[in-house]
């Protein structure tokens, strides 16, 4: 049996694909993360990622972790959003801050009572913060200055200025693993023979161990 289509019908077909195609794709990006993180996400939460960058693995090797990016979360209605410090530092979709990491898996994790910390005047004093710091540079020095920052430099920062908490112990560079081959070669190409050995550094896994968050979805 054969089907005939008036130009009119053909065109109708042609809309209808379209619309579909379009729902189906937006479904597909959003289901990158479940309907039920999105509804449990809030501003100031933090995520970690294993980023794709070039140091990842060095990041890894150095601190003995499995995560080598963080950011913070931002809720605007429906709208989530990440906090990142990358080239520059910036703000970018949630959805397309997961999908550039490993696997697009991450871990989200929130401070402990937070509503007794992140209050309306906390947030005053991060909104303050990070109108100073969009735009800059990332440091790949990890200098403990706030003229470059590094990802989870920033995140610590802006929890240190708006709520007075230390999300993870400070540590000096010549306390994480400088040995390893991949740390070696990303030090030579930096710092060449003057390594900063007793730089203040946070690392991601410092704030993902803190003992003032907790796990609010892994996946």
């Amino acid at each position: 049996m054969k089907f005939h289509f008036s130009e009119q019908g053909v065109k109708l077909l042609s809309a209808l694909f379209i619309c579909f195609f379009l729902f189906a794709f937006q479904r597909t990006e959003e289901n990158t993360f479940g309907l039920k993180e999105r509804v449990l996400f809030e501003s100031g939460d933090i995520i970690f990622q294993v980023s794709r960058s070039s140091q990842s693995k060095a990041i890894q090797a150095a601190t003995g972790s499995r995560y080598s990016h963080v950011g913070m979360i931002f809720r605007k209605g429906k709208e989530l959003s990440v906090l990142e410090a990358v080239q520059p530092v910036k703000i970018v979709p949630l959805h397309q801050w997961i999908s550039k990491g490993v696997n697009s898996h991450y871990v989200v994790k929130r401070l402990k009572n937070a509503d007794e910390h992140l209050t309306k005047k906390a947030f005053s004093r991060m909104d303050d913060m990070i109108e100073r710091f969009l735009g800059r540079d990332y440091d790949p020095h990890f200098e403990w200055t706030d003229e470059k920052m590094y990802c989870s430099e920033l995140v610590w920062k802006l929890y240190k200025g708006s709520t007075g908490l230390e999300i993870g112990k400070l540590q000096e560079l010549q306390e994480f693993n400088l040995q390893h081959k991949d740390v070696k070669r990303i030090l030579r190409q930096r710092y060449k023979d003057s390594i900063p050995l007793e730089e203040p550094v946070i690392s991601p896994v410092a704030m993902y161990n803190s003992k003032l968050l907790e796990t609010i979805v892994s996946k």
